[in-house]
């Protein structure tokens, strides 16, 4: 764990960087915020943030979220300053701790943050043979590519490569290459330098620069330019990168996993994808099965999320009645893993009695779970144009995400960049649109 200290912590900074290192973090003090953001944008990372109350924490948070920087960030200040604990909540802290540092409270803090919520769970046979063949090439150097649809848990694998690996000690970086914009991915994957373009106020070191030594996970890389496709063929044959504006290649040591949800030949064969860089990717292929596929994990996938959400919303922990266990196992579960999940902790939340039962599992009938009027299936959609059954798919799906925008791309297959495109259409059509959620 990598911990990023701000201020002095009201005079408790040695207490609190002693108990982090006795837990065996490494810890990097910054005077402010400006010193702060230099140490995170010269590729040193941070897991947790500790800021003193007394600094501008709504600018630390504005400036993470605006350079897509990913760091938990927790307050701290003297017990009984009440208000800046209320303000640094209100700043986008995610959590007060009052000093000086009880270190019972400053531990569960760290296991907090350094849990893995990409814990592996399964049952069935075919899940079990794939982690099974994912720990036999965890150890060796090859890049993986790991195929299947949204929702499979596939970023979920790729976490438990690396740490079976032997840069498990080193860092997992992972990169959306369909959340982020195409003119902003390259930047993100190999740094800039200061004035490269409009905006790039400083030096910023990539991705590749901060897995150095670790592991580089490049989800869904079907959705990457064939422009950038070429750069990335150069740092798997070359081991080296070029920041933007930058004068020479620097040299890095990454271990690539890659995860599509497109069938790359197709793509390779569309003129889509770099035939040379899909071979180069694909050493190991790691096909992860869908959950229909895995029944026998839906039930404990399913005791596992209702444990997890009682926990995480402050209620009481309920078992799944038969009859709502019957309902689960019978859907087809189009958007895998992550609707099952999703439907779960709604049924958590909703819950009032002493189990989970059919009442509180609302899923979104599938066309293989309901009945059909014609053979073909398509009673009610004729006279009806395919822009129009579209439409109504991706606003029913985002209400079935209860508003979630990655969630409902990731069931449509589709990138956020083109769910987000659609629904500003939609918007200016007039068309209501659900209000993005958490889901």
């Amino acid at each position: 764990m990598r911990l990023l200290i701000i201020g002095s912590l009201g005079g408790q900074i040695g207490a609190a960087s002693k108990i982090a290192v006795s837990r065996g973090a490494k810890v990097v003090h910054a005077d402010n915020v400006a010193e702060a953001l230099n140490v995170l944008r010269s590729g040193q990372g941070a897991d947790l943030i500790m800021i003193d109350v007394k600094q501008n924490i709504a600018q630390l948070v504005e400036s993470l979220k605006s350079e897509r920087i990913s760091a938990t960030v927790v307050a701290c200040g003297t017990e009984n300053d009440s208000q800046a604990a209320v303000g640094a909540i209100k700043a986008g802290a995610q959590e007060f701790v009052p000093l000086p540092p009880d270190p019972e409270l400053m531990a569960a803090v760290f296991e907090a943050v350094a849990e893995e919520s990409h814990a592996l769970i399964a049952a069935d046979s075919r899940m079990l043979e794939t982690i099974r063949l994912a720990e036999q090439v965890a150890p060796t150097e090859a890049t993986i590519l790991i195929s299947g649809e949204s929702g499979t848990g596939k970023e979920v694998i790729a976490h438990h490569i690396h740490r079976k690996s032997r840069r498990s000690k080193n860092r997992f970086v992972a990169v959306n290459c369909a959340a982020i914009p195409e003119n902003l991915l390259e930047s993100e994957l190999f740094g800039h330098e200061k004035g490269a373009f409009t905006g790039a106020v400083a030096r910023r070191l990539g991705k590749f620069e901060e897995a150095n030594g670790g592991t580089m996970l490049l989800d869904e890389i079907s959705e990457m330019d064939i422009r950038l496709q070429a750069k990335l063929l150069r740092v798997i044959q070359e081991r080296e990168i070029d920041r933007l504006g930058g004068t020479k290649p620097v040299r890095v040591d990454v271990r690539i996993l890659a995860t599509t949800n497109r069938d790359l030949q197709s793509e390779v064969r569309e003129g889509r994808f770099r035939e040379d860089l899909y071979f180069r990717l694909n050493v190991v292929n790691l096909a992860m099965p869908s959950l229909r596929d895995r029944p026998a994990d839906i039930e404990v996938l399913s005791t596992h999320f209702a444990r997890k959400y009682a926990e995480l919303n402050h209620m009481p922990e309920r078992a799944i009645d038969p009859g709502a266990l019957t309902m689960l196992k019978s859907h087809s579960w189009p958007g895998n893993v992550r609707e099952l999940e999703n439907t779960i902790h709604r049924a958590v939340i909703i819950t009032t009695g002493d189990r989970i039962g059919p009442d509180s599992i609302m899923i979104t009938p599938s066309s293989s779970s309901q009945p059909k009027d014609t053979a073909d299936g398509t009673t009610g959609l004729v006279g009806r144009t395919v822009a129009d059954v579209e439409r109504d798919l991706i606003i029913d799906t985002l209400q079935h995400c209860v508003g979630n925008r990655t969630h409902a791309a990731n069931i449509l297959g589709i990138s956020i960049r083109t769910l987000r495109n659609k629904l500003n259409l939609y918007n200016d059509q007039g068309v209501a649109v659900p209000a993005p959620g958490e889901g």
